[in-house]
């Protein structure tokens, strides 16, 4: 009698269990899917805004690069920090002819920001002279009212 008692609490307390635990496990399971595709859906949007200005580089618009750039922006490469007027008259003289972008990792900041890494390879002329380097980019991405603006980038040259 106290072996059958036994076995019939342990079953009510797995039962118990088992029964508690599957309604949060399938509220988790929506919760993560939820937010892995907001974490997608901001993701895409963040490497179409980064695709539109290395395209703005393609064509020379200047201006649509730049309107996609925050005017408090800070930019980065080998010669070190640079606002953005600083880096709008550096690139008048610079066209990129062909891109790829390999390598894309994503890390959401907040609903709308975030932060996108790559490996660029690039052609392109820049001041009358051919080109063709590979580098390592991150920017920061965020949307400020309802446009999208690059607040944060940094060029590393690959080897």
């Amino acid at each position: 009698m106290k072996t059958t008692s036994t076995l019939i609490a342990i079953t009510a307390i797995v039962f118990g269990v088992l029964l508690l635990s599957r309604p949060r496990t399938s509220v988790a399971a929506q919760s993560v899917e939820s937010g892995t595709a907001t974490a997608n859906s901001l993701e895409q949007q963040i490497v179409s805004h980064e695709r539109e200005g290395l395209d703005a580089l393609k064509v020379g618009d200047v201006d649509h690069f730049g309107s996609l750039t925050a005017d408090d922006a800070v930019l980065v490469d080998a010669h070190g920090p640079a606002p953005k007027a600083q880096v709008l008259k550096n690139i008048a003289g610079f066209r990129l002819t062909d891109y790829s972008m390999d390598d894309v990792r994503f890390v959401p900041l907040s609903a709308t920001s975030g932060l996108i890494v790559y490996k660029i390879t690039e052609k392109g002329v820049s001041h009358s002279r051919d080109f063709a380097v590979q580098a390592y980019i991150s920017s920061i991405w965020a949307q400020r009212g309802d446009k999208w603006v690059c607040l944060f980038s940094q060029e590393t040259g690959a080897r």
